[in-house]
């Protein structure tokens, strides 16, 4: 499945017909939630049941002016709220379970997807039109996508997604991405930071951008300005409006930039390697520390994981997530345990040998991954996870990596 993205350019009035539907949206997924806490829905049948008993409700005429479709896609994404609950609870996943929760409708957020019926594209695919009750009109599509490449007929559903700098319309394609690539004969392992965002088993580090920590002053400022503007307890005045709607473009920019630079990263690790073994991290709870919760978010470790796995079945290239444990702890050249602080930054062994603690956990990271896949040298085991192992394959590749020790 792949997502195209566009800007909609319209007027004023087109922006709030869109503002009215998605708030619709919102209001059919927290009734059918209501639905299901009050034992009124066992299936995802009985929310498409009752989307109807809204529309034909004379309380809730605006039900009836939203496409029928999309208020399926509504209760569709209420259903997956309650699947995804049900889910936690059967694996007994420790903490909160994620227990559906009513949605707000918030000015800089929100999104409502029509399935086949609802819009219209122009034969040049520059313009596009909603045809349900609430009229929004043509809008004009700003992008850089051609649509003809994979066929109309290829796009399943358009989202109307608003954000603090505008609407846009994005299309989801039936197509899985396979793209052509030499295999490069190395492999690689990764061990994400703080100080680096990543140092790889060669030794090559790649610089933590922060982006959230460059643009605090910033964003406190804004934060400030907003905060002296608001009125507890009366409505808002337009100043107020405006400085929010700044502030959430500064917070958009940093997620963007955030996103840009992981994809960017991604990418270049996936291209270069045969192989590319990580930690498996889990993020949710590292961030419980609250000295490390806004560094450890600010690096997006989640994110860079997620596009590594993607780039991965793009360019058929095998990526393996082990545990994490000992791998700062045990020695790359000996195998010995070694124990070290946080703020230990050098890893000392009795055999000699002396090189950084980041690097150090990048070689025992890809000898774990090695061990899971076997030997990724050749095309024919490139991108394949039922790899045939041989260990003194892998054992001479692991000897070549390593750094010797100092006497």
């Amino acid at each position: 499945m792949l997502v195209y993205e566009s800007k909609l350019e319209g007027a004023k009035h087109q922006y709030e017909k869109l503002d009215e539907a998605i708030r619709t949206g919102v209001f059919v997924r927290n009734a059918c939630i209501r639905l299901w806490v009050d034992g009124g829905a066992k299936s995802r049948n009985d929310l498409y049941k009752y989307c109807k008993i809204l529309a034909d409700n004379p309380e809730f005429p605006w039900a009836k002016l939203l496409n029928s479709q999309a208020r399926q896609a509504s209760a569709e994404r209420a259903w997956a709220s309650i699947s995804r609950f049900f889910d936690n609870c059967r694996k007994k996943i420790p903490g909160k379970k994620g227990f559906p929760k009513f949605k707000k409708d918030r000015p800089n957020h929100g999104s409502i997807e029509y399935k086949q019926t609802g819009f219209k594209l122009s034969e040049d695919t520059k313009y596009i039109s909603f045809t349900d009750g609430f009229k929004a009109g043509c809008f004009r599509l700003w992008g850089t996508r051609d649509l003809h490449f994979y066929g109309l007929d290829k796009i399943n559903r358009v989202r109307v997604v608003r954000r603090a700098d505008g609407y846009y319309a994005q299309f989801l394609i039936d197509h899985d991405r396979i793209e052509p690539r030499e295999p490069s004969g190395t492999t690689v392992g990764l061990d994400v930071g703080l100080s680096h965002f990543y140092t790889d088993s060669n030794g090559k580090t790649v610089d933590n951008p922060r982006h959230l920590r460059k643009s605090e002053k910033r964003l406190k400022r804004l934060q400030r300005r907003a905060s002296k503007k608001f009125k507890k307890g009366q409505s808002q005045s337009n100043n107020y409006k405006k400085a929010k709607k700044k502030l959430a473009r500064s917070h958009l920019q940093v997620s963007r930039q955030r996103k840009d630079f992981v994809v960017k990263t991604a990418l270049c690790v996936v291209q270069s390697n045969d192989l590319v073994a990580y930690e498996d991290l889990q993020v949710r709870n590292m961030v419980k520390n609250h000295c490390l919760a806004k560094s450890i978010n600010d690096a997006s470790w989640a994110m860079f994981r997620e596009w590594v796995e993607y780039f991965g079945k793009v360019f058929g290239v095998a990526t393996v997530a082990v545990p994490p444990y000992n791998t700062s702890q045990k020695c790359s050249n000996c195998s010995a345990i070694v124990k070290k602080s946080l703020s230990t930054r050098t890893h000392v062994c009795a055999c000699g040998a002396v090189l950084d603690r980041d690097h150090n956990a990048a070689l025992n990271i890809l000898e774990l991954g090695l061990r899971t896949v076997g030997h990724t040298g050749t095309q024919k085991a490139s991108g394949d996870s039922n790899l045939c192992i041989d260990e003194g394959t892998c054992q001479d590749k692991l000897d070549r990596g390593k750094r010797k020790p100092q006497e």
